[in-house]
């Protein structure tokens, strides 16, 4: 268990590395111009935020007519409150399910108050998949600023 903290820490922070550069992860509509989706993800995940912000939850991936279920571990920065976080989405440029898990820098917006709730997810790994996710939150939560996740195949 300690091992998979301390990895999961290190990936963090690779990570979070990645979004301080400005030319390696771009994130939005332009990244994915063009492209059709890969595959598409389901994700359930708790947030806890003051100042710092620390997750998990599970999810599942559909790629090529099969699914598959995964892990989510996070850590990032900004924000303050308690949520759950319900989140679907597009996955681009994923040439097979192999490149899929590992630490995703991510870069989010929204707010949760009560069930009203609102926010996009553009999350980006180190292999140039990107997520597009619509998030459903629930809680009382402000997210401003970035994080990383790191997905683990179950």
């Amino acid at each position: 268990m300690k091992q998979g903290f301390l990895g999961l820490v290190m990936a963090v922070a690779m990570s979070l590395g990645l979004t301080g550069c400005g030319g390696s992860v771009k994130l939005g509509p332009e990244a994915i111009a063009g492209l059709t989706p890969d595959a598409y993800v389901t994700m359930h995940q708790v947030q806890i935020a003051y100042l710092a912000s620390g997750g998990g939850g599970t999810g599942t991936i559909t790629y090529r007519g099969r699914t598959h279920e995964f892990n989510i571990g996070g850590l990032g920065v900004g924000g303050i409150g308690a949520s759950t976080l319900d989140a679907e989405g597009e996955v681009y440029r994923l040439p097979n399910l192999a490149a899929f898990p590992g630490a995703y820098a991510q870069g989010r917006y929204g707010f949760a108050a009560g069930t009203a709730s609102g926010g996009e997810l553009w999350m980006q790994n180190e292999a140039g998949v990107i997520l597009r996710l619509k998030a459903k939150r629930t809680g009382l939560m402000l997210s401003l600023g970035g994080d990383a996740v790191v997905i683990s195949m179950q």
